[in-house]
């Protein structure tokens, strides 16, 4: 794997890749990560047919007023695996809006938590609307948080 970059991919270099081609060209480097993902320390990890994974690193800078990773860390994670895993089902040149994102979260993530991986899955694919779910796991595959997104698929530019 390559070393990590941040920006944003121009026109030209995703010219005529798939979703997936896209996302798995960010997971080997050869696209830039967005820069959203240096700020909150997570990545991109792993994309299939319908589904995408990232993990992330909670850490102290994360933290709320009581200490604990704050709540829109997990939801930005959740919403970034379930739209990229309805990116991985687009042809080249679409793309997508996340319309809502519900999310439950089921245990505190502090910094002592280790890494933290969000899997997320294509449920139901209309020719403009998907639903998709996701959940957040700890080291040991115990659910910190899941949830549900509704994406708008978008017309080619």
């Amino acid at each position: 794997m390559n070393e990590r970059h941040y920006g944003i991919a121009s026109a030209e270099e995703m010219a005529g890749l798939s979703g997936r081609e896209m996302l798995q060209a960010m997971i080997e480097g050869q696209l830039p990560s967005p820069p959203i993902s240096r700020t909150l320390d997570f990545r991109l990890v792993e994309v299939g047919d319908g589904r995408a994974a990232f993990e992330g690193e909670p850490s102290a800078d994360l933290f709320n007023p009581l200490g604990t990773v704050h709540g829109g860390w997990a939801l930005t994670l959740i919403d970034s695996a379930t739209g990229c895993a309805v990116h991985s089902r687009l042809p080249a040149g679409v793309g997508y809006t996340t319309i809502e994102t519900k999310v439950n979260m089921t245990r505190a993530i502090t910094a002592d938590t280790g890494t933290v991986r969000a899997e997320g899955r294509v449920v139901a694919e209309g020719r403009r609307i998907v639903t998709t779910e996701a959940r957040l796991l700890d080291g040991s595959g115990r659910i910190l948080a899941h949830g549900t997104s509704t994406i708008m698929v978008l017309p080619p530019r």
